[in-house]
């Protein structure tokens, strides 16, 4: 139970040190009003954001194409951590896949141990007003194999720093 005070900090830490808050940025001393730090049911009007999108139906045996796009609408760059997300190979578990018996999919991808925080080189910059895509199979890291209608959601954004407010369906057939 003594340890307890000394983990929990560090957890808090190592999950806050890639907020949109704490990130070094190449604009510092610019005024970051428009960052994205409100809550994932909120809307989203400035700063960064992502969207996935998926093919509704899917045949046996075709790749399972996530689209993973991030959308930066401040009127300056910005950056997010590219760790659990489509931006770097399927080595994480950042997405939660249920059937529609709300049963999850199990991941069968590698985990990656990272040191924190983040290095530099983990981040992606974003011009302002633009936007940049990745695209994952989610057959590489989830055993999705029998048919049903299954439901995508994105787990990540504490680590990202990326609000992704929707979830998306698709339908696995024969």
């Amino acid at each position: 139970m003594k340890n307890l005070k000394f983990i929990l900090p560090a957890a808090l830490l190592a999950l806050a040190s890639c907020s949109q808050n704490t990130r070094p940025s190449e604009n510092a001393g610019v005024n970051t009003d428009s960052t994205v730090t409100a809550a994932a049911d909120q809307t989203v009007e400035k700063g960064l954001f992502a969207k996935m999108t998926i093919k509704d139906t899917i045949k046996v045996g075709d790749p399972i194409l996530l689209k993973f796009s991030v959308y930066n609408n401040a009127d300056s760059t910005q950056q997010f951590c590219k760790w659990h997300t489509p931006f770097e190979p399927l080595i994480s578990k950042y997405l939660d896949i249920k059937d529609e018996n709300g049963i999850e999919v199990d991941y069968k991808g590698a985990m990656a141990k990272r040191v924190m925080p983040p290095p530099a080189s983990s981040y992606t910059k974003l011009n302002a007003k633009d936007s940049l895509s990745a695209e994952a199979d989610l057959l590489k890291g989830y055993a999705i194999s029998k048919p049903a209608k299954y439901t995508v959601t994105y787990n990540s954004q504490n680590m990202s720093g990326l609000i992704v407010k929707d979830s998306v369906s698709f339908v696995y057939i024969k």
